[in-house]
Protein backbone atom coordinates (compact mmCIF):
# COMPACT_ATOMS: atom_id res chain seq x y z
CA UNK A 1 0.00 0.00 0.00
CA UNK A 2 1.59 3.22 -1.30
CA UNK A 3 1.56 6.31 1.34
CA UNK A 4 -1.20 8.25 -0.23
CA UNK A 5 -3.83 5.05 0.04
CA UNK A 6 -2.46 4.65 3.53
CA UNK A 7 -3.67 8.07 4.15
CA UNK A 8 -6.68 7.67 2.77
CA UNK A 9 -7.44 4.41 4.89
CA UNK A 10 -6.08 6.40 8.48
CA UNK A 11 -8.93 9.49 7.50
CA UNK A 12 -11.78 7.22 5.70
CA UNK A 13 -11.40 4.67 9.12
CA UNK A 14 -10.00 6.37 11.93
CA UNK A 15 -11.99 7.19 15.26
CA UNK A 16 -11.15 10.43 15.52
CA UNK A 17 -13.75 11.45 13.42
CA UNK A 18 -16.29 9.27 15.62
CA UNK A 19 -14.99 10.40 18.62
CA UNK A 20 -15.34 14.52 17.74
CA UNK A 21 -18.83 13.73 16.98
CA UNK A 22 -19.55 12.80 20.72
CA UNK A 23 -17.21 15.15 22.61
CA UNK A 24 -15.77 17.21 20.15
CA UNK A 25 -17.45 20.64 21.14
CA UNK A 26 -15.69 22.84 23.88
CA UNK A 27 -18.70 22.67 26.64
CA UNK A 28 -18.79 18.50 26.34
CA UNK A 29 -14.89 18.87 27.19
CA UNK A 30 -16.13 21.33 30.02
CA UNK A 31 -18.40 19.03 31.62
CA UNK A 32 -16.20 16.08 31.10
CA UNK A 33 -13.21 18.15 32.87
CA UNK A 34 -16.00 19.25 35.65
CA UNK A 35 -17.23 15.79 36.73
CA UNK A 36 -13.30 14.38 37.09
CA UNK A 37 -13.28 17.37 39.18
CA UNK A 38 -15.89 16.20 41.63
CA UNK A 39 -19.13 18.25 39.90
CA UNK A 40 -22.43 15.56 39.99
CA UNK A 41 -25.86 18.46 40.04
CA UNK A 42 -26.87 20.08 36.51
CA UNK A 43 -26.59 23.59 38.99
CA UNK A 44 -22.97 22.53 40.47
CA UNK A 45 -22.14 22.75 36.22
CA UNK A 46 -23.95 25.65 35.32
CA UNK A 47 -22.67 27.99 38.01
CA UNK A 48 -19.04 26.61 38.22
CA UNK A 49 -18.81 26.81 34.01
CA UNK A 50 -21.17 29.71 33.25
CA UNK A 51 -22.67 27.44 30.32
CA UNK A 52 -26.34 28.52 29.32
CA UNK A 53 -29.08 26.07 30.79
CA UNK A 54 -30.25 25.08 27.67
CA UNK A 55 -26.70 24.15 26.26
CA UNK A 56 -25.58 22.44 29.45
CA UNK A 57 -28.90 20.40 29.07
CA UNK A 58 -28.33 19.44 25.57
CA UNK A 59 -24.77 18.60 26.29
CA UNK A 60 -25.51 16.03 29.44
CA UNK A 61 -28.21 14.81 27.55
CA UNK A 62 -25.57 14.09 24.79
CA UNK A 63 -23.29 12.73 26.77
CA UNK A 64 -25.56 10.56 28.70
CA UNK A 65 -27.41 9.16 25.15
CA UNK A 66 -23.42 8.04 24.29
CA UNK A 67 -22.78 6.28 27.54
CA UNK A 68 -20.41 8.52 28.98
CA UNK A 69 -22.06 9.68 31.38
CA UNK A 70 -25.14 8.45 33.46
CA UNK A 71 -27.88 10.01 35.29
CA UNK A 72 -28.29 8.51 39.09
CA UNK A 73 -31.02 10.04 41.27
CA UNK A 74 -29.17 11.49 43.96
CA UNK A 75 -29.50 9.57 47.51
CA UNK A 76 -29.28 13.15 49.49
CA UNK A 77 -32.04 14.44 47.35
CA UNK A 78 -34.38 12.24 45.33
CA UNK A 79 -35.71 14.96 43.69
CA UNK A 80 -32.28 15.64 42.02
CA UNK A 81 -30.34 13.92 39.33
CA UNK A 82 -26.34 13.32 39.84
CA UNK A 83 -24.15 12.41 36.46
CA UNK A 84 -21.46 9.91 37.01
CA UNK A 85 -18.84 9.03 34.80
CA UNK A 86 -19.50 5.56 32.86
CA UNK A 87 -15.76 3.58 32.59
CA UNK A 88 -16.38 4.99 28.62
CA UNK A 89 -16.12 8.50 30.66
CA UNK A 90 -13.18 7.41 32.35
CA UNK A 91 -11.38 6.22 29.81
CA UNK A 92 -11.64 10.05 28.32
CA UNK A 93 -9.18 10.88 31.12
CA UNK A 94 -5.90 10.72 29.14
CA UNK A 95 -7.20 12.65 26.27
CA UNK A 96 -8.57 15.65 28.54
CA UNK A 97 -4.55 15.36 30.08
CA UNK A 98 -3.36 15.44 27.02
CA UNK A 99 -5.37 18.61 25.74
CA UNK A 100 -4.38 20.45 29.14
CA UNK A 101 -0.70 19.65 28.55
CA UNK A 102 -1.12 20.75 24.96
CA UNK A 103 -2.96 24.16 26.03
CA UNK A 104 -0.72 24.74 28.65
CA UNK A 105 2.66 24.31 26.50
CA UNK A 106 1.18 25.97 22.63
CA UNK A 107 -1.63 27.95 23.54
CA UNK A 108 -2.19 30.00 27.53
CA UNK A 109 1.92 29.32 27.81
CA UNK A 110 0.85 28.59 31.61
CA UNK A 111 1.09 25.94 34.14
CA UNK A 112 -2.62 25.02 35.02
CA UNK A 113 -4.22 24.88 38.56
CA UNK A 114 -5.38 22.78 40.38
CA UNK A 115 -2.45 19.92 39.18
CA UNK A 116 -3.61 16.59 39.29
CA UNK A 117 -1.11 14.71 41.35
CA UNK A 118 0.32 11.13 41.42
CA UNK A 119 -0.81 10.32 45.47
CA UNK A 120 2.17 8.49 45.89
CA UNK A 121 5.03 10.91 44.64
CA UNK A 122 3.09 13.50 44.85
CA UNK A 123 4.52 14.71 41.51
CA UNK A 124 2.41 16.17 38.14
CA UNK A 125 0.52 13.25 35.75
CA UNK A 126 1.77 13.92 32.46
CA UNK A 127 0.69 12.27 29.12
CA UNK A 128 3.50 10.42 27.08
CA UNK A 129 2.77 8.38 24.30
CA UNK A 130 4.07 4.41 25.20
CA UNK A 131 5.29 1.56 22.54
CA UNK A 132 2.86 -1.78 24.08
CA UNK A 133 6.65 -2.55 26.00
CA UNK A 134 6.72 0.28 27.84
CA UNK A 135 9.26 2.24 25.73
CA UNK A 136 8.26 6.35 25.50
CA UNK A 137 8.41 6.89 21.68
CA UNK A 138 8.70 10.01 19.46
CA UNK A 139 6.88 10.65 15.95
CA UNK A 140 9.62 9.67 14.31
CA UNK A 141 9.23 6.13 16.09
CA UNK A 142 6.06 5.27 15.03
CA UNK A 143 4.26 4.30 11.50
CA UNK A 144 0.39 3.98 10.16
CA UNK A 145 0.16 0.29 9.11
CA UNK A 146 -2.93 -1.71 7.85
CA UNK A 147 -4.03 -3.85 10.82
CA UNK A 148 -4.44 -6.57 8.25
CA UNK A 149 -0.55 -6.54 8.37
CA UNK A 150 0.15 -6.84 11.80
CA UNK A 151 0.77 -10.01 12.19
CA UNK A 152 2.63 -9.92 9.02
CA UNK A 153 5.57 -8.31 10.77
CA UNK A 154 5.73 -10.52 13.97
CA UNK A 155 5.77 -13.52 11.97
CA UNK A 156 8.72 -12.17 9.75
Amino acid sequence: MNQIDQLKAVFTECGISAALEVVGERWSFLILRGAFNGLHHFEEFQSTLGIARNILSNRLTRLVEHGILRRDPDPDDRRKVAYRLTEKGRDLLPVLLSLRQWGERWVSGLPSNPVLVDRLGRRPIMVTVHAEDGRPLSLGDMEWVDRADLGKDAAA
